[in-house]
């Protein structure tokens, strides 16, 4: 009820009815899990640097429609941003502008559901750059993979302290981890994580 009310909400600040579409129906049993790679971990002062995105229908994971790109920033990225994401000035000589980007994601997930790991974050980075431009919030419901993780575990140790990290969990859940950390890896490992956390009655 809630959820309806402010999505109606939402929908009436949308500035341009091209993107009417963000509010429409979802496609049954599709979901889209995403990434970013950002200059730092302020959604105030920082910008993303590249979005890695993959569909997700029923239990499989389209490869053929994944989605990545890097995005040219507005100043130059500093040392210390280069060593957490591996993202250097010299790669993104060729990315694409911030609005564009956010164009094509747009388009990309239309009214999808947005999986994530600790997603609150990459939205809150990509409401940066929509609410501006559009007047509204990324309207898509929000799946944390984390919380489907902990709420699978607590059931079976509800005394326990749950480790949420990424690496933890994936090892937990018998997943390989890919050696190279960018947004399309993370959003495809996340993908992962989702599909057998929708699959097994415990850990």
């Amino acid at each position: 009820m809630f959820a309806s009310f402010f999505a109606k909400r939402n929908a009436k600040k949308l500035k341009d009815e091209q993107y009417r579409f963000l509010f429409d129906e979802a496609p049954v049993d599709e979901v889209v899990v995403f990434d970013t790679e950002t200059t730092g971990l302020s959604p105030k002062k920082d910008e993303i640097l590249s979005i890695g995105a993959v569909k997700i229908k029923g239990n499989k994971i389209l490869m053929s429609e994944k989605f990545e790109l890097f995005i040219k920033p507005s100043r130059e990225i500093n040392e210390k941003s280069i060593k957490i994401h591996q993202i250097r000035n010299v790669d993104l000589e060729h990315g694409i502008a911030p609005h564009e980007a956010i164009v094509q994601f747009l388009h990309f997930i239309g009214s999808r559901p947005l999986v994530g790991y600790y997603l609150e974050f990459d939205i809150k980075m990509m409401n940066t750059y929509v609410k501006p431009w559009l007047g509204i919030n990324l309207p898509n419901p929000q799946i944390e993979v984390s919380g489907l993780y902990h709420d699978k575990k607590i059931k079976f140790i509800p005394d326990g302290v749950i480790d949420l990290r990424f690496d933890v969990m994936m090892n937990d859940l018998g997943l390989p981890i890919f050696g190279k950390h960018d947004a399309l890896n993370d959003a495809v490992m996340t993908a992962m994580m989702y599909i057998k956390l929708q699959n097994i009655g415990k850990i």
